[in-house]
């Protein structure tokens, strides 16, 4: 007689995973929770930058040869076969914010869990970086070149080496959910207080 799946035991049991889950990743102590003010944004992102800098030294060594980098701080994915991730950030453009935004992504498929993660976008030429400010909501993947930089291919990368228009480096990957992706992560312009 072969095994067969309690089916309903399983729904249930992702059912409770999600929910603890969520519960896990959106309780705050009272009065912890901050509004999504520029100045919170800026505070985060600059934070984030600094650090991914300080641990990355490819990062901080093109860091000084970018038109803009643009910081999202903390992202939080989570799903249940439907999934979706969301943050905000800061646009740098020599240490001064020049733009805020928000980055957004859904999928669909075999996935269960929660993850807070941070990425760094590097456009390294104007002409990079005027796409972001002429679109509309760019949408990565569409154009232009952007290469994620994996943590063993990033001690490689060097100033001279063959250079693309943007470079992406996650930092600060936390959760139950693996495998992080920038395929199809949507980018918008916003105006917080």
């Amino acid at each position: 007689m072969p095994f067969r799946f309690p089916v309903i035991r399983v729904s249930a049991f992702l059912a409770v995973l999600a929910v603890i889950a969520t519960a896990a990743f959106t309780t705050t102590p009272a009065g912890a929770q901050e509004e999504h003010t520029a100045a919170t944004i800026e505070r985060d992102s600059r934070e984030a930058l600094a650090l991914l800098k300080k641990n990355s030294a490819p990062a901080d060594k093109i860091a000084e040869d970018a038109a803009g980098i643009l910081v999202f701080p903390k992202i939080l994915k989570g799903g249940l076969i439907i999934g979706g991730q969301y943050g905000e950030g800061a646009l740098f453009q020599n240490d001064t914010v020049k733009q805020y935004y928000s980055t957004a992504a859904a999928s669909f498929g075999l996935q269960a869990g929660l993850t807070t993660f941070g990425y760094a976008v590097f456009f390294m030429n104007e002409k990079s970086l005027s796409y972001l400010d002429n679109s509309d909501g760019w949408e990565i993947g569409t154009a232009p070149n952007v290469v994620v930089v994996e943590s063993g291919a990033a001690a490689s990368l060097t100033t001279t080496s063959g250079r693309k228009d943007i470079y992406v480096f996650f930092f600060d990957q936390k959760g139950l959910m693996a495998g992080l992706t920038i395929e199809g992560t949507k980018i918008t312009e916003i105006n917080p207080d």
